[in-house]
């Protein structure tokens, strides 16, 4: 398992396999993201589980076993890993402006999961947000969308 994780971030693939090994590679790293903003206050819940999972199926469009196999490789990456700038890397490099804003909203909404962000949850969200480039105003604005959807007060 870790070795096709890491296969995922290295570089050297075949011209044929570049387009499937870059979507895989990305949602691997969105979905670790999502896993790390979920357990980085060191309680990883099932509404959190949930949301990573509905928010991986939808952006993706998934099925459910594909997700669900997303999700744990994701959650092996992120034990295996302890960094966040592999997946930033791999987000700010294939993402356009608009989803880098839109993972940040992702972010939000795990965050926001039990109807509440903790301080540790902000914190990943905003060093997250300066790896890929994404402004403080563009953060802001994220989390009052994501606030909105979810019937949040702030």
């Amino acid at each position: 398992m870790f070795d096709r994780i890491k296969a995922l971030f290295e570089s050297a693939e075949t011209s044929d396999n570049q387009e499937m090994v870059s979507s895989d590679e990305l949602q691997l790293a969105a979905a670790a993201l999502l896993v790390e903003a979920a357990s980085v206050d060191g309680d990883f819940d099932t509404l959190e589980r949930q949301s990573i999972h509905t928010i991986v199926e939808t952006h993706f469009n998934l099925s459910t076993v594909e997700t669900k196999t997303l999700v744990e490789q994701a959650e092996l990456a992120v034990e295996e890993s302890g960094q966040l700038f592999g997946f930033t890397r791999v987000v700010k490099d294939r993402y356009d402006d608009g989803d880098r804003i839109k993972m940040i909203e992702m972010l939000w909404e795990v965050a926001f999961s039990d109807g509440r962000a903790d301080a540790f949850e902000k914190n990943l969200i905003q060093r997250v947000a300066g790896l890929i480039f994404v402004s403080d105003k563009d953060r802001g604005l994220a989390r009052k969308r994501v606030m909105a959807r979810l019937g949040i007060g702030g």
